[in-house]
Parts: C-alpha cells; sequence; structure tokens
C-alpha cells in the first residue's frame, strides 16, 4: 500500500512539471508516461508481483485525479520492438547493466495491451511510432480535455485483460 502512494507521489511530480514546462514552452514532452500506472499492472500480468499492489495504486491514481494532480497525458508514443531487436541492444549497449532485463522483456506483451486498450477508448491519444517530422506536430493535433476523467480511467481498467 505504501509503495502505490509513493510511485503515485512520485508521478504527480512529474506531471506538475509536465504541465509547468507546457504552461512555459507550449508543450510538455516526458520520456515515459506521467500516470506510469501501466507498470503495476503490467508487473502483475506477468506475474512478477500482486495483483494487490495493482489495486493499491489505481486506488492512489484515482484520487490524485479527482483532485486533478495527475492525469492522462494528452498523447502517449509507443513502441514495443521486438525480443530479438532488445537483445541486440542490450548486447550493442555497454554503459547499461540491465540487470531486469529478462522481466522488462516479459512486459512487451502486456505494455501494449494497455495500450491497445486505451488506444482503442481514446483513439488518437495512442501513437506507435514518432512520425518522420518528429514530434513537433504532434501537439498541434491531438484532441485532449479528459485528462482528469476518472471514468476514462475506469473504462481502461475495464477494458483490460484479467490479472494473474
Amino acid at each position: 500500500m505504501r509503495q502505490g502512494r509513493y510511485w503515485t507521489d512520485v508521478n504527480t511530480v512529474r506531471w506538475s512539471q509536465a504541465l509547468d514546462l507546457e504552461a512555459r514552452r507550449g508543450a510538455g514532452i516526458c520520456d515515459t508516461d506521467p500516470m506510469k500506472l501501466h507498470y503495476s499492472w503490467c508487473l502483475a500480468r506477468v506475474g512478477a508481483a500482486p495483483a494487490s499492489r495493482f489495486v493499491h495504486e489505481l486506488a492512489f491514481v484515482r484520487e490524485a485525479m479527482s483532485c486533478k494532480q495527475l492525469g492522462f497525458a494528452d498523447v502517449v508514443l509507443v513502441t514495443v520492438p521486438d525480443e530479438e531487436t532488445l537483445r541486440r541492444q542490450k548486447i550493442g549497449d555497454s554503459t547499461r547493466s540491465r540487470r531486469s532485463f529478462e522481466l522488462h522483456a516479459k512486459l512487451r506483451e502486456p505494455l501494449s495491451e494497455w495500450y491497445q486498450c486505451l488506444d482503442q477508448l481514446k483513439p488518437g491519444r495512442v501513437i506507435w511510432d514518432l512520425p518522420e517530422d518528429g514530434v513537433s506536430s504532434i501537439s498541434r493535433t491531438v484532441p485532449c480535455g479528459d485528462q482528469y476523467d476518472v471514468r476514462v480511467l475506469d473504462a481502461l481498467i475495464g477494458e483490460l485483460p484479467e490479472l494473474k
């Protein structure tokens, strides 16, 4: 339970920083989904963490969304390389130890499931490949306005496959 509160607090700081950046520069770009709720769901989906971890974190995220302290990004760029590509990248990068490589490789499928459900629920919010002209064209074309809608979160959770 404390873990869920901790990560929700960390993610609300990320969210706040992104909003500050957006207010100053017109766009806030993060290197990960600021809500990051997908991670505990993915861990539970592959049996690497108990489902209760996700359930607790979900409760804290719902609370933060209700208070407009955390929300859905207007757009999420998702790339899920195949396992062979990941292994080549691991071998080719001696600057990182990648101690959790095997676990993260297992998370590929549930990560895709999470964002496929979001994409079906909110078409246009998930972009599966970086556009040729970069991210500058994205922020002007993606509709937003439901970042804090807990009903969207509930609908997403309802569409996801069952946890193990």
